[in-house]
């Protein structure tokens, strides 16, 4: 049973991050563990960069994970994996989505959006343990892209010593009932995906 977990989610506006991090912290407290979250969301409705820290244990404190401290680094885009990097603990877990979103500065050509082998390289580096994830796809064959966010939890269920079923239900009570079926469908092919790899 897990008795203490730092996590940081980071990712781009519109990829579900904040929801993410709210079932995250929701299924530490449904395993009888304190749970706090902290996020920073800027200017995530227009493609900006999201941050959420989520930390169980049977007594947070702080919201916030310390620099340097995250036991899993959750990302739902590949450049936003190298960004927080130094957050993670060495030797930590990295789970990341290979989608690339391009920052505006790719866009408009002042910068180049690195390799996608040079950035997980980087990743192992410092990580024990790198998940990369087609999260997008998988997503999509579930029936509805915006359930990339549920493939990566998904993925971070595998793992933990938890319930798959606790993680289960607190996505469904999360989501619109209209939604429901679709998202535990992505959560099956998540695990699959992990499981599989």
């Amino acid at each position: 049973m897990i008795e203490r977990l730092n996590l940081l989610f980071v990712g781009v506006g519109g990829q579900g991050v904040l929801t993410a991090s709210d079932i995250a912290a929701q299924v530490g407290l449904d395993l009888g563990l304190d749970a706090k979250k902290s996020e920073v969301h800027g200017f995530a409705q227009r493609g900006g960069v999201v941050e959420s820290h989520i930390r169980w244990a049977p007594s947070v404190g702080s919201p916030t994970c310390e620099h340097g401290a995250v036991d899993i680094l959750m990302a739902f885009e590949l450049l936003e994996a190298a960004r927080w990097l130094d957050w993670l603990k060495p030797g930590g877990t990295i789970i990341v989505n290979r989608q690339q979103i391009m920052p505006m500065s790719v866009s408009v050509g002042d910068e180049v959006y690195p390799p996608e082998d040079e950035i997980l390289a980087a990743l192992e580096q410092r990580a024990g343990r790198v998940v990369p994830v087609d999260a997008l796809p998988l997503a999509e064959e579930a029936g509805n892209a915006r359930t990339v966010n549920t493939i990566l939890l998904a993925a971070l269920s595998t793992l933990l010593e938890t319930d798959p079923d606790i993680w289960v239900d607190a996505i469904l009570r999360r989501v619109p009932t209209d939604y429901r079926e679709v998202n535990q469908k992505a959560f099956e092919l998540g695990r699959g995906a992990v499981v599989h790899s």
